[in-house]
């Protein structure tokens, strides 16, 4: 699809003071501060690991990183406020202060986590749950005058399995964009990024009927994050691990890129970096 389609999107990104241009795709790098995310390679314990992580990530060309300290995978477990900052905080310090030309995603439902993260020095907050599990984090990110990623889910990360019942899964997530973005507009949020929230309480035959129709998700003139990365709707499908789905995670994020994604939210930089080059050849 021609590169020219999308021409009324919003292509630019107000993070700490700099103008981030998404007409040319950018890639976010994943950095989970947790011992029981998903994709066990993925796992950073304390500031040191996740400092090496992130020099690597820069390195291979990452524009972002996104820094979490709670695990979203289905049934996880459920953690204070103050473990969740206790794991982050440091990190985000860390990170601000080595490598202060990256800009830092506090992946976080918590308003209170949130807005401790961006006083760290992070820039963005990218939440999963898209207001819905704390009330005031709308108002938070609006005060704070910072990005916001809106993604869509239901329920918990405890619940969200049981939930994934829609009559039409692509017109419901649209119609939750729409009337979230009007909260957030409302509130005076300036920059939202949306995410469909692949696997979140989506089978996988739910998740491929969004990205089969992303790019009708332009029509909201939105920047696009796409975050497919190792996940079940790849390795399940294939009879593989999440280890063995670098290949089929390169796949898809290039189909999104044709379908107008913005963003790749990856565990594998390198790879998605390419891939974002290799598209932008062939237009």
């Amino acid at each position: 699809m021609a590169k020219d389609t999308f021409f009324q999107k919003k292509a630019t990104l107000n993070a700490g003071g700099w103008l981030i241009d998404l007409s040319s795709p950018k890639v976010m790098g994943i950095i989970n501060l947790t011992p029981d995310s998903f994709f066990a390679g993925s796992r950073k314990q304390g500031v040191d690991e996740a400092l090496s992580q992130a020099e690597k990530m820069l390195s291979e060309g990452a524009t972002f990183l996104d820094l979490g300290a709670y695990s979203s995978r289905p049934g996880a477990d459920d953690i204070s406020v103050q473990e969740e900052c206790d794991r982050l905080l440091p990190v985000v310090e860390a990170i601000a202060n080595r490598f202060p030309e990256a800009f830092l995603a506090i992946d976080t439902f918590r308003s209170t986590v949130a807005e401790a993260g961006i006083k760290a020095g992070a820039h963005i907050i990218n939440d999963i749950s898209g207001g819905q599990l704390d009330e005031d984090m709308f108002a938070t990110a609006a005060r704070l005058q910072v990005p916001y990623i809106l993604m869509h889910m239901k329920g918990t990360p405890q619940t969200m399995n049981q939930m994934a019942h829609y009559e039409d899964v692509f017109t419901e997530v649209y119609d939750y964009f729409t009337d979230k973005y009007y909260q957030l507009k409302q509130l005076g949020v300036h920059d939202v990024i949306i995410d469909p929230g692949f696997g979140f309480a989506k089978k996988p035959e739910q998740s491929y009927a969004i990205m089969n129709r992303l790019q009708d998700l332009n029509l909201l003139q939105l920047p696009i994050l796409v975050g497919i990365s190792r996940k079940k709707m790849i390795y399940g499908q294939l009879g593989i691990s999440p280890e063995e789905a670098l290949n089929g995670t390169s796949v898809l994020n290039t189909i999104a890129l044709t379908k107008g994604a913005n963003i790749l939210r990856v565990h594998d930089v390198k790879e998605a970096v390419e891939a974002v080059k290799i598209w932008e050849m062939c237009g």
